[in-house]
């Protein structure tokens, strides 16, 4: 690889995705960030390009419009060494319950979308022979729960994507890492009532996230408490699970 690393951040005006673009920034990365919202991404684009000298390019994508992503990764000013996809939305379980077109959004923002550009830019990456794939899922597609098991089960198909698709380009060269958080307080989140000592800043997920090109695991937690939380979660009966209030 000549110069330095180019990564692509999908979902970049997330608040843990603009904590990594900082920390790569940091580290001398050149960056593309991507999102919906064009004015906020060059705004975080000239900070980056301030702070740490660092190559910055931005384009707009909607991860609802899956048509559009052969031709969004063909106009990327490079293929990417690494690509890391924030995309997510998170609505409430019981406008999803009467709503099925806000059951269909959820399933799509948190699923289709990000599974199909991952598997759009990682069919590129396969035919270089080299890349790192992070899908960023939850610990909620663990385990269905009552609170919210349609943005549960959207992000259970991601990581099950995520999983098949890193068995599949591990003969490629390629790695698939899937990222696990579980309650981040950012501003997707603001106004819920959150556990604290079960509840992350965004920095700390970012530098999961940061790290993960590095390190060799391919389904990391973060924190990594919710390892241990959801391997509780999953060995309940399912008789005593479903009277449970989660």
């Amino acid at each position: 690889m000549s110069g330095p690393p180019l990564a692509l951040i999908v979902g970049a005006t997330s608040d843990i995705a603009r904590a990594v673009a900082l920390r790569w920034a940091a580290m001398g990365w050149s960056l593309i960030l991507a999102g919906r919202d064009m004015a906020l991404l060059e705004r975080d684009a000239e900070d980056l390009r301030l702070r740490h000298g660092v190559s910055v390019a931005t384009r707009r994508i909607d991860a609802l419009d899956t048509a559009s992503f052969p031709a969004f990764v063909a106009g990327l000013p490079g293929l990417p060494d690494v690509v890391v996809c924030l995309v997510g939305a998170l609505e409430d379980q019981r406008c999803a319950e009467a709503d099925g077109a806000v059951a269909e959004r959820l399933m799509r923002g948190n699923f289709i979308g990000p599974a199909l550009l991952l598997g759009e830019i990682a069919h590129r990456m396969a035919a270089r022979g080299s890349g790192v794939v992070i899908g960023v899922s939850s610990v909620a597609g663990d385990r269905g729960r009552a609170a919210n098991y349609v943005y549960g089960s959207a992000k259970a198909g991601f990581s099950a994507f995520l999983s098949g698709l890193r068995a599949r380009m591990s003969r490629c060269g390629l790695r698939v890492v899937t990222i696990k958080p579980g309650f981040v307080r950012t501003r997707m989140t603001e106004g819920m009532a959150l556990p604290r000592f079960l509840t992350a800043e965004a920095d700390e997920v970012a530098r999961v996230i940061a790290d993960a090109p590095t390190r060799g695991r391919d389904v990391v937690y973060a924190p990594g408490i919710w390892r241990l939380v959801m391997f509780v979660i999953r060995a309940l009966p399912e008789t005593l699970f479903k009277r449970l209030r989660l």
